[in-house]
Protein backbone atom coordinates (compact mmCIF):
# COMPACT_ATOMS: atom_id res chain seq x y z
CA UNK A 1 0.00 0.00 0.00
CA UNK A 2 2.70 2.21 1.12
CA UNK A 3 4.43 1.77 -2.20
CA UNK A 4 0.84 2.39 -4.19
CA UNK A 5 0.87 5.91 -2.36
CA UNK A 6 3.88 6.76 -2.92
CA UNK A 7 3.87 5.84 -6.95
CA UNK A 8 0.72 7.96 -7.54
CA UNK A 9 2.32 10.71 -5.53
CA UNK A 10 5.00 10.53 -7.41
CA UNK A 11 7.52 10.05 -3.86
CA UNK A 12 9.91 8.40 -2.54
CA UNK A 13 8.85 5.35 -0.52
CA UNK A 14 10.77 6.73 2.26
CA UNK A 15 9.42 10.11 2.05
CA UNK A 16 7.92 10.07 5.16
CA UNK A 17 6.40 13.69 5.55
CA UNK A 18 6.06 13.69 1.66
CA UNK A 19 3.32 10.52 2.33
CA UNK A 20 1.89 12.13 5.49
CA UNK A 21 1.35 15.95 3.64
CA UNK A 22 -0.28 13.86 0.84
CA UNK A 23 -2.31 11.52 2.78
CA UNK A 24 -2.61 12.72 5.97
CA UNK A 25 -5.57 15.42 6.08
CA UNK A 26 -7.90 12.47 7.80
CA UNK A 27 -6.35 9.46 9.56
CA UNK A 28 -7.50 6.94 12.26
CA UNK A 29 -8.31 9.30 15.43
CA UNK A 30 -8.89 12.40 15.79
CA UNK A 31 -5.58 13.34 14.28
CA UNK A 32 -5.13 15.12 11.05
CA UNK A 33 -2.00 16.45 9.10
CA UNK A 34 -3.02 20.50 7.54
CA UNK A 35 -1.39 23.00 5.73
CA UNK A 36 -0.41 26.26 6.99
CA UNK A 37 -3.56 27.34 6.27
CA UNK A 38 -5.85 24.40 8.02
CA UNK A 39 -6.83 22.93 4.56
CA UNK A 40 -6.00 19.45 4.01
CA UNK A 41 -2.97 19.35 2.31
CA UNK A 42 -1.73 18.92 -1.29
CA UNK A 43 -4.81 16.61 -2.07
CA UNK A 44 -4.24 14.45 -5.11
CA UNK A 45 -6.35 12.29 -7.12
CA UNK A 46 -8.00 8.90 -5.74
CA UNK A 47 -7.19 5.59 -7.04
CA UNK A 48 -8.24 2.39 -6.64
CA UNK A 49 -5.41 1.94 -4.47
CA UNK A 50 -5.70 4.90 -2.44
CA UNK A 51 -7.97 7.29 -1.32
CA UNK A 52 -7.35 11.30 -1.91
CA UNK A 53 -6.05 13.10 1.61
CA UNK A 54 -6.34 10.36 3.73
CA UNK A 55 -4.51 6.85 4.72
CA UNK A 56 -4.96 3.13 6.30
CA UNK A 57 -2.29 1.87 8.03
CA UNK A 58 -1.23 -2.03 7.49
CA UNK A 59 -0.33 -4.59 4.84
CA UNK A 60 -4.15 -5.77 3.73
CA UNK A 61 -5.81 -3.77 0.77
CA UNK A 62 -8.16 -1.58 1.92
CA UNK A 63 -10.07 1.54 1.03
CA UNK A 64 -12.15 4.25 2.78
CA UNK A 65 -15.50 4.21 1.59
CA UNK A 66 -18.70 5.39 1.61
CA UNK A 67 -22.32 4.25 0.85
CA UNK A 68 -25.97 2.60 1.02
CA UNK A 69 -25.89 -0.09 4.09
CA UNK A 70 -29.43 -0.82 2.86
CA UNK A 71 -27.69 -1.94 -0.99
CA UNK A 72 -23.83 -3.21 0.89
CA UNK A 73 -23.13 -0.83 -2.66
CA UNK A 74 -20.17 1.49 -1.34
CA UNK A 75 -17.82 3.52 -2.97
CA UNK A 76 -14.41 5.33 -2.61
CA UNK A 77 -14.31 8.37 0.00
CA UNK A 78 -13.48 11.25 -1.56
CA UNK A 79 -10.48 13.88 0.04
CA UNK A 80 -13.38 15.95 1.89
CA UNK A 81 -16.38 15.07 3.75
CA UNK A 82 -17.53 11.62 5.78
CA UNK A 83 -15.68 8.49 5.40
CA UNK A 84 -17.52 6.24 7.99
CA UNK A 85 -16.57 2.90 6.78
CA UNK A 86 -12.99 0.79 5.76
CA UNK A 87 -13.22 -1.80 2.67
CA UNK A 88 -11.03 -4.47 3.22
CA UNK A 89 -10.24 -6.91 0.32
CA UNK A 90 -8.51 -10.23 -0.57
CA UNK A 91 -4.87 -10.92 -1.10
CA UNK A 92 -3.76 -12.80 -4.04
CA UNK A 93 -1.97 -14.77 -1.50
CA UNK A 94 -5.05 -15.41 0.40
CA UNK A 95 -8.26 -15.35 -1.63
CA UNK A 96 -10.36 -16.15 1.44
CA UNK A 97 -9.03 -13.51 3.50
CA UNK A 98 -12.09 -11.61 3.32
CA UNK A 99 -14.25 -14.70 4.04
CA UNK A 100 -12.10 -15.53 6.89
CA UNK A 101 -12.23 -12.50 8.53
CA UNK A 102 -16.47 -12.44 8.01
CA UNK A 103 -16.57 -15.77 10.08
CA UNK A 104 -14.10 -14.81 12.79
CA UNK A 105 -16.34 -11.37 13.29
CA UNK A 106 -19.44 -13.37 13.19
CA UNK A 107 -18.28 -16.09 15.73
CA UNK A 108 -16.47 -13.38 18.00
CA UNK A 109 -19.63 -11.76 17.98
CA UNK A 110 -21.60 -14.47 19.43
CA UNK A 111 -19.00 -15.18 21.54
CA UNK A 112 -18.13 -12.33 23.60
CA UNK A 113 -21.58 -9.90 22.98
CA UNK A 114 -22.34 -7.72 19.60
CA UNK A 115 -21.65 -4.99 21.60
CA UNK A 116 -18.04 -6.18 21.52
CA UNK A 117 -17.17 -6.41 17.78
CA UNK A 118 -16.93 -3.59 15.27
CA UNK A 119 -20.01 -3.53 13.03
CA UNK A 120 -18.94 -5.20 9.75
CA UNK A 121 -20.92 -6.64 6.19
CA UNK A 122 -20.01 -8.18 3.23
CA UNK A 123 -20.22 -5.93 0.44
CA UNK A 124 -19.12 -4.42 -3.04
CA UNK A 125 -17.26 -1.34 -3.85
CA UNK A 126 -17.91 0.91 -7.39
CA UNK A 127 -15.23 -0.15 -9.76
CA UNK A 128 -13.73 -3.29 -8.06
CA UNK A 129 -15.33 -6.74 -9.38
CA UNK A 130 -14.51 -8.14 -5.71
CA UNK A 131 -16.25 -8.98 -2.40
CA UNK A 132 -15.28 -6.73 0.06
CA UNK A 133 -15.29 -6.50 4.04
CA UNK A 134 -17.00 -3.30 5.42
CA UNK A 135 -16.34 -2.22 8.30
CA UNK A 136 -18.09 0.32 10.02
CA UNK A 137 -15.38 2.68 11.92
CA UNK A 138 -16.15 3.05 15.45
CA UNK A 139 -13.50 5.91 15.35
CA UNK A 140 -16.60 8.17 13.97
CA UNK A 141 -19.32 9.78 16.13
CA UNK A 142 -23.15 9.67 14.35
CA UNK A 143 -22.71 12.84 12.80
CA UNK A 144 -19.18 12.48 11.65
CA UNK A 145 -16.67 14.13 14.29
CA UNK A 146 -13.71 12.32 14.96
CA UNK A 147 -12.88 10.46 18.41
CA UNK A 148 -9.85 10.29 19.92
CA UNK A 149 -8.56 7.08 19.13
CA UNK A 150 -4.92 5.31 19.59
CA UNK A 151 -3.72 1.58 18.96
CA UNK A 152 -1.30 -0.04 22.16
CA UNK A 153 1.73 0.03 19.64
CA UNK A 154 1.18 3.82 19.10
CA UNK A 155 0.83 4.18 23.06
CA UNK A 156 4.15 2.37 23.95
CA UNK A 157 5.76 4.06 20.36
CA UNK A 158 6.41 0.39 18.99
CA UNK A 159 6.95 0.06 16.21
CA UNK A 160 9.77 2.87 15.73
CA UNK A 161 10.86 4.45 12.53
CA UNK A 162 10.24 1.57 9.83
CA UNK A 163 10.78 -1.02 12.12
CA UNK A 164 7.48 -2.75 11.53
CA UNK A 165 8.07 -5.50 13.64
CA UNK A 166 7.90 -3.78 16.69
CA UNK A 167 4.15 -4.46 16.95
CA UNK A 168 4.52 -7.64 17.97
CA UNK A 169 7.71 -6.94 20.65
CA UNK A 170 5.63 -6.64 23.48
CA UNK A 171 3.24 -8.89 25.97
CA UNK A 172 -0.56 -9.55 27.16
CA UNK A 173 0.51 -8.17 30.39
CA UNK A 174 1.89 -5.18 28.82
CA UNK A 175 -1.51 -4.62 27.21
CA UNK A 176 -2.84 -5.10 30.49
CA UNK A 177 -1.04 -2.60 31.71
CA UNK A 178 -1.69 -0.11 29.09
CA UNK A 179 -5.23 -0.16 30.43
CA UNK A 180 -4.72 -0.34 34.50
CA UNK A 181 -2.44 3.20 33.28
CA UNK A 182 -5.36 4.95 31.38
CA UNK A 183 -8.78 3.33 30.69
CA UNK A 184 -11.62 5.28 32.55
CA UNK A 185 -12.54 1.50 33.64
CA UNK A 186 -9.78 -0.63 33.72
CA UNK A 187 -11.52 -2.94 35.86
CA UNK A 188 -14.23 -3.84 33.36
CA UNK A 189 -11.88 -3.44 30.63
CA UNK A 190 -9.20 -5.81 32.09
CA UNK A 191 -11.86 -8.68 32.36
CA UNK A 192 -12.87 -7.79 28.52
CA UNK A 193 -9.08 -8.36 27.92
CA UNK A 194 -9.08 -11.78 29.43
CA UNK A 195 -12.18 -12.53 27.29
CA UNK A 196 -10.71 -11.54 24.35
CA UNK A 197 -7.48 -13.56 24.62
CA UNK A 198 -9.50 -16.80 25.43
CA UNK A 199 -11.53 -15.99 22.00
CA UNK A 200 -8.83 -15.65 20.17
CA UNK A 201 -7.07 -18.76 20.27
CA UNK A 202 -10.62 -20.19 20.43
CA UNK A 203 -10.55 -18.86 16.83
CA UNK A 204 -6.62 -19.35 16.33
CA UNK A 205 -6.40 -15.64 15.89
CA UNK A 206 -2.11 -15.48 15.66
CA UNK A 207 -2.31 -11.38 14.86
CA UNK A 208 -3.22 -10.01 18.13
CA UNK A 209 -0.82 -7.47 17.84
CA UNK A 210 -0.27 -3.79 19.47
CA UNK A 211 -1.75 -2.64 16.49
CA UNK A 212 -4.74 -4.94 16.90
CA UNK A 213 -5.74 -2.80 20.26
CA UNK A 214 -7.19 0.27 20.61
CA UNK A 215 -7.98 2.82 23.14
CA UNK A 216 -11.39 4.83 22.06
CA UNK A 217 -12.73 8.01 23.23
CA UNK A 218 -16.17 7.62 25.32
CA UNK A 219 -18.18 9.86 27.13
CA UNK A 220 -16.62 8.41 30.65
CA UNK A 221 -13.04 9.11 29.21
CA UNK A 222 -10.58 6.50 27.43
CA UNK A 223 -11.83 2.43 26.60
CA UNK A 224 -10.72 -0.85 25.29
CA UNK A 225 -12.21 -0.19 22.02
CA UNK A 226 -14.79 -2.88 19.69
CA UNK A 227 -12.71 -5.91 18.63
CA UNK A 228 -11.54 -5.63 14.84
CA UNK A 229 -9.09 -7.44 12.87
CA UNK A 230 -9.46 -10.84 13.51
CA UNK A 231 -8.45 -13.89 11.05
CA UNK A 232 -8.21 -17.65 11.79
CA UNK A 233 -4.90 -18.36 11.17
CA UNK A 234 -5.01 -21.96 11.47
CA UNK A 235 -6.65 -22.51 7.79
CA UNK A 236 -3.19 -20.75 6.58
CA UNK A 237 -0.20 -23.29 7.98
CA UNK A 238 2.17 -21.43 6.46
CA UNK A 239 1.73 -18.02 8.20
CA UNK A 240 2.75 -17.65 12.47
CA UNK A 241 0.60 -20.23 14.02
CA UNK A 242 1.23 -18.30 17.46
CA UNK A 243 0.54 -15.98 19.81
CA UNK A 244 1.54 -12.47 18.07
CA UNK A 245 2.63 -11.42 21.59
CA UNK A 246 4.33 -13.08 24.75
CA UNK A 247 2.55 -14.45 27.28
CA UNK A 248 4.00 -15.09 30.52
CA UNK A 249 7.58 -14.76 28.86
CA UNK A 250 6.93 -16.56 25.98
CA UNK A 251 5.65 -16.29 22.39
CA UNK A 252 3.52 -19.71 22.72
CA UNK A 253 1.96 -21.78 19.62
CA UNK A 254 -1.63 -21.36 19.21
CA UNK A 255 -2.05 -24.88 20.15
CA UNK A 256 0.17 -24.66 22.87
CA UNK A 257 -1.71 -22.39 25.42
CA UNK A 258 -3.93 -24.07 28.06
CA UNK A 259 -6.72 -23.23 30.09
CA UNK A 260 -4.21 -23.29 32.80
CA UNK A 261 -1.65 -20.21 31.07
CA UNK A 262 -5.18 -18.13 30.59
CA UNK A 263 -5.96 -18.39 34.22
CA UNK A 264 -1.98 -17.73 35.07
CA UNK A 265 -2.19 -14.74 32.81
CA UNK A 266 -6.03 -13.41 34.27
CA UNK A 267 -4.48 -13.63 37.96
CA UNK A 268 -1.59 -11.87 36.60
CA UNK A 269 -3.55 -8.84 35.49
CA UNK A 270 -5.69 -8.88 38.59
CA UNK A 271 -8.40 -11.20 38.75
CA UNK A 272 -9.30 -13.45 41.12
CA UNK A 273 -9.70 -17.42 40.44
CA UNK A 274 -13.78 -17.39 41.05
CA UNK A 275 -13.92 -14.32 38.69
CA UNK A 276 -11.84 -16.54 36.26
CA UNK A 277 -13.81 -19.53 36.65
CA UNK A 278 -16.95 -17.38 35.80
CA UNK A 279 -15.51 -16.78 32.73
CA UNK A 280 -14.81 -19.67 31.76
CA UNK A 281 -17.75 -20.82 32.60
CA UNK A 282 -19.68 -18.04 30.34
CA UNK A 283 -17.43 -18.66 27.24
CA UNK A 284 -18.67 -22.49 27.30
CA UNK A 285 -22.05 -21.41 27.31
CA UNK A 286 -21.95 -18.82 24.76
CA UNK A 287 -19.37 -21.17 22.52
CA UNK A 288 -22.27 -23.61 22.22
CA UNK A 289 -24.92 -21.03 21.75
CA UNK A 290 -22.05 -19.72 19.03
CA UNK A 291 -21.91 -23.18 17.26
CA UNK A 292 -24.92 -21.93 14.77
CA UNK A 293 -22.73 -19.41 13.71
CA UNK A 294 -19.94 -21.88 12.10
CA UNK A 295 -20.11 -22.80 8.55
CA UNK A 296 -21.49 -26.23 7.85
CA UNK A 297 -18.82 -28.32 6.05
CA UNK A 298 -20.36 -29.51 2.97
CA UNK A 299 -21.14 -33.18 2.12
CA UNK A 300 -19.00 -33.10 -0.83
CA UNK A 301 -15.82 -31.98 0.78
CA UNK A 302 -15.69 -29.42 -2.58
CA UNK A 303 -15.09 -26.06 0.56
CA UNK A 304 -11.97 -27.04 2.23
CA UNK A 305 -11.86 -23.77 3.83
CA UNK A 306 -15.30 -23.86 5.51
CA UNK A 307 -15.00 -27.47 6.68
CA UNK A 308 -10.82 -26.52 8.37
CA UNK A 309 -12.60 -23.18 9.87
CA UNK A 310 -15.32 -25.31 11.63
CA UNK A 311 -12.99 -28.18 12.94
CA UNK A 312 -10.32 -25.50 14.24
CA UNK A 313 -13.23 -23.50 16.32
CA UNK A 314 -13.96 -26.52 17.91
CA UNK A 315 -10.84 -28.43 18.46
CA UNK A 316 -10.17 -25.21 20.32
CA UNK A 317 -13.67 -25.21 22.52
CA UNK A 318 -13.24 -28.57 23.06
CA UNK A 319 -9.79 -28.73 24.58
CA UNK A 320 -10.05 -24.93 26.61
CA UNK A 321 -13.56 -25.19 27.47
CA UNK A 322 -14.90 -28.61 28.24
CA UNK A 323 -12.22 -29.11 31.22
Amino acid sequence: MREQQARTAHLAREDDFGLLLRYGGDCIGAVGVLSANQEPALSIPATMATNPGRTLSGVQRKLLVVGDEATNVFRPAAATGPAPYIAKFNSESLPTLVRNEALSLQWISALLGPDEVTEFRLGSVAGRDEIALIVTRFDRGEGGQKLRAEDFAQILSKPRGQDYAGKYESSYEEVAGVIRAHSARPVIDLAKLFERLAAFVLVANGDAHLKNFMLLERPEGLRLSPVYDVVNHGVYPDIGQRLALALGNDYLPLDAVTRQSLAAFGQAIGLSKASIGRRFQKLKTRARQAEKKLPRPDDEGRDRFRAQFTEIVRNGCRRLLEE
